[in-house]
Order: structure tokens, then sequence, then C-alpha cells
């Protein structure tokens, strides 16, 4: 989810500056709220469960493709799959060009001997060179963002007319290493809600939701969101956060594309590895102690485990957070 928040503002960026030229995204069905709202940009649905499954399937979506009259392939993804439709593209003679994961220089910063531990090329600026590549040079300085959504009937029925300081937190990841300490995620949100904030709480699953529910307690002030509203709805609401404390997870890039100041914590990845929210302040990154865990980051998505590295983000303190929220507050 992640992956694909990190390509609209980049897509967004093309569109105004390229008001002449059609875009057509390719992905699941579930990320088309992702990109509504931009200019001149078409969403194709791939049906990776039945028409474009397996190799005939990409045969397939290729030929569903070809009706659109594509004159150029930009693989923002660049796996196994994409490289096989933009190679049938090339093979018509059509230009094509791949995002360069820069694999090299992540594996330099997050080995554990000889590291190279400085800042590599972000996603954002990766993917602009895949369309310089194809001629269409993109200009990130001065990004644009989406107008605060109007909230539905549904939405404020959860979420009530806003009143104070709203708070976002996703407290969750994909991988353990980089979700911070849930005992520790308590204290946050406590002293946050005692402070006359309204929080809500992002996630899903029925695991986290029975954990975002523990969070909660008895905080009136606290909403758990998860499992309430679809993705859409999220969006409209994380539009109207003054703020989102988030994981390095998609729910950081979701909130940084619609214009929201995003709080991060970092555990075993680190914001050097070109993945900090779009537009955000290296200073809003919070990452474990570096003195006491040098190796860290451990791995580029926090799927490595190292010995001794289990209680990183324990050296992230709680205060720490709260005096970061309530600043930029």
């Amino acid at each position: 989810m992640g992956d694909v928040a990190m390509t609209v503002p980049v897509l967004r960026a093309f569109s105004l500056q390229y008001p002449d030229v059609k875009i057509t995204v390719v992905s699941r069905p579930f990320f088309k709220p992702f990109f509504d709202g931009i200019s001149n940009l078409a969403f194709f649905p791939i049906d990776v469960k039945e028409r474009h499954k397996g190799f005939l399937g990409l045969l397939r979506l290729y030929w569903d493709l070809k009706k659109h009259k594509i004159d150029a392939v930009a693989d923002l993804h660049n796996v196994l799959r994409s490289k096989v439709v933009r190679n049938l593209f090339a093979l018509r003679g059509k230009k094509v060009s791949a995002t360069d994961k820069g694999r090299a220089d992540k594996k330099a910063l997050t080995r554990a001997e000889n590291k190279v531990f400085a800042p590599v090329k972000s996603m954002f600026e990766r993917h602009c060179d895949t369309f310089e590549k194809l001629g269409f040079p993109i200009d990130l300085s001065n990004p644009i963002f989406p107008s605060k959504s109007l909230l539905s009937e549904d939405i404020l029925s959860l979420a009530q007319i806003k009143s104070e300081k709203w708070i976002g937190i996703a407290p969750f990841a994909q991988y353990d290493s980089k979700v911070y300490p849930l005992d520790l995620m308590q204290k946050v949100i406590d002293e946050l809600a005692h402070s006359g904030n309204k929080i809500f709480l992002f996630g899903g699953g029925e695991k986290e939701i029975s954990l975002l529910n523990t969070l909660k307690g008895s905080h009136q002030n606290v909403i758990v969101v998860a499992g309430k509203i679809k993705l859409q709805q999220e969006m409209d609401l994380i539009s109207n956060l003054d703020i989102m404390l988030s994981m390095d997870s998609g729910n950081a890039h979701i909130a940084a594309m619609l214009g929201i100041k995003v709080i991060t914590l970092w555990g075993a990845t680190h914001p050097y590895a070109g993945f900090k929210p779009f537009n955000q302040s290296m200073d809003f990154c919070i990452t474990a102690d570096r003195e006491k865990y040098p190796l860290i980051p451990t791995s580029v998505y926090g799927n490595k485990k190292v010995e001794g590295y289990e209680d990183a983000m324990r050296s992230i303190l709680p205060e720490t957070i709260i005096n970061k929220i309530k600043k930029e507050l």
C-alpha cells in the first residue's frame, strides 16, 4: 500500500505539469481512491485473481491495455509481472522505462560491515527519473495537495463535528521490528487524550482492531476507525487531521500524499533508505538510538531480525513523541 501511495505525489505533479497527456494507472481495484481527483488520469483495475492471473493473464492485460492506445509505459513497480507487460509494449516499438530501486545503495546502507550511513535517493526522485527517461521531467519542489474532504454523514457519526485538534495514530506495520511497543504507545495515547485532543486509531484486521480497542480503553475522545469505514472514507477523514503519527508504513504515505503533517517512528528501518513520507521534514522522523544500536538500519523493509535489536524501538521515549506532536500542533 505504501509503494502505491508513494506514486501519487509524482503522478499528481505530472498531471499538472503535462495537462495534455493522459495517464492510465494500472493497479489493484482497492487502490483506486488514491488516484481520484487527479486530472487526466484514468484508472485501470487489474484482475489478478481471474482475467489477469498468471502468464496468460499478463498477455490478456497487455491486449486490454493496447485498447487504450498507450504511447509509453512507466513501470513504477519493476517486478516480474510488470516487466513482462512493459516488454510486450517494447516489442511493439513503444517507449518504456522502469524505476531503478537502487538496490546497491540500499544494501550499502543496511549491511552490518562497512555500512555507508548516508541518505539514498528517495523513491519519489526515482519515479521522477523514470518519467524523465520518457521525456517528461517532473518538478516536485512546489507540490499542490487536494483540499480537505467534506465529511459524509457516516464519518461524522463516527468523528462528530470538529471542535478540537484531530490526531491520527496508525500504530502497526507489516513487520514487528517497525512497530512501537504497545505499552509505550499506550502512554502516548493517554497523554494526548488527556490534553484535550481527539484521537483516531487506524489499522486493519481482527487482531489489530482488538489491540486498538485495548489502546482506546475508556477514553471517550479516542475513536477506533479500523473496520468501521471504507478506504475512501478513511482518506477523507485523514485529510481533515491536524497531524498523523505513524510507523514506517502505508498510513504515513497516505497522510503525506494528502498534505497532512506526519510524525513517523523508525525502528529497524530508517528514513535514509528513501521511504521518508513525501514533503515531510527529516525532523518529523523519530528514529531509534543509533549510538546504542549502530547497525540500524538493519534492513530496508524491517523484515530482517538482528539478535540484540529486539528492543531498539524502546530507545524512543514516549515523551519525545508527545513533545514533538504538541510542538507541531
